[in-house]
């Protein structure tokens, strides 16, 4: 079975790279000592410090596995600063048929290079996979799980 292929950008490669030497260098230092620390407070089995430590230590290292596989299985895109339309580390801003609220905005990307406040959508996805190459002011179709949805495209950045 093939790996999934994690499309980002080479900014996001250097970040998570960054972020994976600290995690399995340092990370794993600190976490042994601690481990160790709580060891010495005696009885293992109510020990809330040691339990506390070992669950930090599997979070950790499941999010060291996990950036090694978007490392391991990586293809480097890049944004067209000067594109007017929808591809890969563009938030799109869009407004559904019939709902007179504020526009969504969707990042279209991984969701290792969500920027903050912005809901993720994978190109992809059935929303991601209608939006890449459309514009502003174009409207947009797709088939979600409840019924197919309508939108219109009101922002690129």
């Amino acid at each position: 079975m093939a790996a999934e292929i994690h499309r980002i950008t080479q900014e996001t490669l250097d970040k998570l790279q960054a972020e994976y030497d600290e995690l399995t260098t340092v990370g794993r230092t600190e976490i042994a000592r601690t481990i160790e620390s709580a060891r010495l407070l005696g009885d293992l089995s109510e020990n809330g410090d040691y339990h506390a430590a070992k669950d930090a230590q599997g979070k950790m290292e499941s999010r060291i596995r996990q950036i090694d596989n978007v490392i391991r299985n990586h293809e480097i895109v890049a944004r067209d600063e000067n594109s007017n339309t929808v591809e890969h580390a563009t938030i799109v801003q869009i407004v559904y048929e019939g709902d007179d609220d504020d526009p969504q905005e969707f990042f279209i990307g991984s969701i290792e290079e969500k920027p903050d406040g912005v809901l993720v959508a994978s190109p992809t996805s059935p929303l991601g996979s209608a939006l890449l190459g459309h514009a502003v002011g174009d409207e947009v179709e797709y088939d979600a799980p409840s019924g197919t949805l309508r939108l219109t495209i009101v922002g690129i950045r």
